[in-house]
């Protein structure tokens, strides 16, 4: 059974995204697989209780459908924050209910994808960092690049950070969030050769995560 935590260089690069695509990529290869947002704000209400549409994706990408309060065992409805949405709301987040439920699907999935909320050093209390899951699941990373000016410090110092608290950088993926952005390949080229991990690939503009599948390599990380 393998695991890892999908972490981002920033809010709105792209996880969810590239996590469904990981999720996608790795089914082709016949494994199980499974994804998890431990934490999300910007919940909406509905009759089964609060959803979150970054979970739902990853939700609905998995092999199985996993109940929701396994993929998202802590929603939180302002899209805040966390540490900042859970105290509008009375609680505190804890580690606790996020064990459980990550206990839940790696015994039943081949493969576990725990997707992050925002950047590497997002806080979830007081106490609590979002890069606290990593550490303590002692899950390796895979960082999402968003493509866009001023990614290459985020990349960098994402890195950084990563290996200041002790988890090890497996990969990255690049993700074309800027149709825009002037010199992209240059760009790659550099996080090639500065980021202590292998490219798993650059995810093109526009495409939709099952469609995207090609575009990554996994044999860093799966073989």
């Amino acid at each position: 059974m393998s695991t890892f935590f999908i972490a981002g260089t920033d809010t709105g690069v792209g996880k969810t995204h590239a996590t469904c695509t990981l999720l996608h990529a790795i089914r082709a290869r016949g494994s199980n697989a499974c994804g998890m947002k431990p934490v999300a704000s910007g919940c909406t209400e509905t009759p089964e209780g609060l959803r979150n549409d970054d979970a739902l994706a990853l939700q609905a990408a998995s092999s199985t459908l996993m109940p929701y309060e396994w993929v998202n065992p802590v929603a939180l409805r302002e899209a805040l924050s966390p540490h900042l949405a859970a105290a509008h709301e009375g609680v505190e987040i804890r580690l606790a209910p996020l064990n459980e439920a990550f206990e839940r699907l790696r015994g039943i999935q081949d493969v576990v994808l725990v997707e992050g909320v925002g950047g590497w050093l997002v806080p979830l209390s007081r106490s609590l960092m979002a890069s606290d899951i990593a550490r303590q699941w002692q899950l390796p990373v895979i960082l999402v690049v968003g493509l866009r000016l001023g990614c290459l410090n985020h990349a960098l110092l994402s890195a950084r950070a990563i290996a200041t608290d002790g988890c090890r950088l497996v990969g990255w993926i690049g993700n074309r969030i800027d149709p825009a952005m002037e010199a992209v390949d240059e760009n790659v080229d550099t996080l090639r050769q500065l980021l202590p991990a292998p490219c798993l690939g650059v995810l093109p503009y526009g495409v939709p995560p099952h469609a995207a599948v090609s575009h990554l390599d996994l044999s860093a990380i799966l073989d």
